[in-house]
């Protein structure tokens, strides 16, 4: 089918590669002039797995970029709209450029196109990009508007999108629904994971993938009650976590406990410093607004919410539990982005963690594989330096701070990083060391969730 993505971000580049590895021609639309300008030069300007490979495999055949939203949408048969729906000032989604976008495909019309919001968006949303649409000029019978949530997680999203757990369509016509099935056919019939050159599976993704259909309004709800839902889950072992550190108990053995029931399930019982990026904490300020313009308070959103932003001071306290007074001491950062395999920094906790150290009157050397560049851009570089490896950011700190879940991180080399620390304090906020183990090798040792692991501090005998 020809497919126009609006919307080069997170959401709709991965959108536009993964369709185009179905065999859709594909046309990936955006104003940023530069971006556009990396992506027809073959770079890729997000690190997310696999994106590299299939922009590789189709760039200039299945998929083309392109500054002409009219243009690009005119022969299109679906046009999925993939822009940025930024949290606005009373907490509920700035729909802008989602009205942007329905203005400017009003011209476009030639023929009959399905307007798929791939964006969060609130419910009613696709009446509105309707009633855009009609009040521009479109005819009434050239358009139907539909919703299809993603559910990618950063780091993992093209695995997430060819390999889903489910796919929703929220349609109010046969004919938008006849659409989008045959867009999605190479997954739900199974023929994609046939092909000798298909992306690696995704380990336990179900086959065939599930197909839901539903209306457009019930689409759009599942979207934000599915953020909602799993961030609930990660404030609630946080809060689970809290009570085990008051009274002693170990965190890891109640997740195992809880998360053995098939009812609740281990997936998302990773207590930390708690949840962030771009969907998480945005869509829930979204879904409380759109839930109390119905009529209803719902309060629940306000604990997970807060909840989250507790986790943060918690941890701060932490770090002071370890060093006593923080003004003037030498940290090692390592994670920056929000979660690891992912270079995104939006909402990241790791990075309003180091605002607040630095406001404490720290210096921060930090490290992480893809934020890097990103993380300089807001954090700037008074009192912060960017290491070249977690070793570099370790050498001389006062204490080790882990703030992402890197997988890497998880295989430092232990007895190297007692050696180049000038004390052996780590403070981990994603758990991802063994107790038992950073005692072994000497290490006082922070973590959430679990008894403190406390060995008599001395400075490194041995310089790196």
């Amino acid at each position: 089918m020809q497919i126009t993505v609006v919307g080069s971000g997170y959401v709709g580049l991965v959108a536009a590669s993964c369709l185009a590895e179905l065999g859709h021609q594909v046309v990936c639309v955006d104003n940023d002039d530069r971006k556009i300008a990396v992506l027809q030069a073959g770079q890729v300007p997000i690190h997310e797995e696999y994106l590299a490979d299939l922009l590789a495999r189709h760039g200039g055949k299945n998929i083309r970029f392109s500054t002409s939203l009219t243009d690009s949408a005119r022969n299109a048969q679906a046009v999925f709209i993939a822009v940025g729906t930024p949290q606005g000032d009373e907490g509920d989604a700035d729909l802008s450029y989602v009205e942007s976008v329905a203005q400017e495909l009003a011209s476009a019309v030639n023929g009959f196109m399905v307007i798929v919001e791939k964006s969060t968006v609130p419910v009613f949303t696709h009446d509105w990009i309707r009633k855009i649409m009609h009040i521009n000029g479109a005819p009434a019978d050239s358009f139907e508007v539909a919703s299809n949530p993603e559910f990618l997680r950063e780091g993992t999203a093209v695995r997430d999108f060819l390999y889903p757990d489910r796919i929703v369509i929220g349609v109010d016509s046969e004919r938008a629904a006849a659409i989008l099935r045959e867009i999605y056919r190479p997954l739900t019939d199974g023929s994609y994971y046939e092909r000798p050159d298909h992306i690696p599976e995704r380990l336990g993704a179900p086959r065939p993938v599930p197909l839901i259909q539903t209306s457009a309004k019930s689409a759009e709800l599942i979207k934000h009650a599915s953020n909602a839902f799993l961030a609930m889950k990660i404030s609630f072992i946080n809060a689970v976590a809290n009570i085990c550190e008051a009274v002693g108990a170990d965190v890891r053995q109640v997740c195992e406990g809880i998360g053995s029931d098939e009812r609740i399930g281990r997936r998302f019982l990773n207590p930390g410093i708690g949840y962030g990026g771009s969907c998480f904490p945005k869509d829930l300020s979204a879904f409380s607004a759109v839930a109390h313009e119905c009529g209803y308070e719902f309060r629940l959103l306000d604990e997970v919410m807060r909840i989250n932003e507790e986790q943060r001071v918690r941890f701060l306290r932490k770090v002071k539990k370890a060093l006593w007074t923080l003004r003037g001491k030498k940290l090692a950062v390592l994670g920056l982005a929000f979660k690891g395999g992912t270079d995104d920094i939006r909402e990241s906790p790791a990075i309003a963690l180091i605002r607040m150290l630095l406001k404490e009157g720290c210096e921060i050397r930090a490290y992480d594989p893809a934020a890097m560049e990103r993380a300089r851009e807001v954090l700037g570089a008074e009192r912060i330096t960017y290491a070249d490896s977690p070793y570099e950011a370790a050498n001389k700190a006062d204490a080790l701070l882990l703030l992402t879940d890197w997988p890497e991180f998880a295989k430092l080399d232990l007895r190297r990083l007692r050696t180049i620390l000038a004390y052996p304090i780590v403070v981990d906020g994603r758990n991802l060391f063994d107790p038992a183990t950073m005692a072994e090798h000497g290490f006082q040792y922070y973590s959430v969730g679990r008894p403190d692991v406390q060995v008599p501090a001395r400075k490194a005998a041995v310089d790196p």
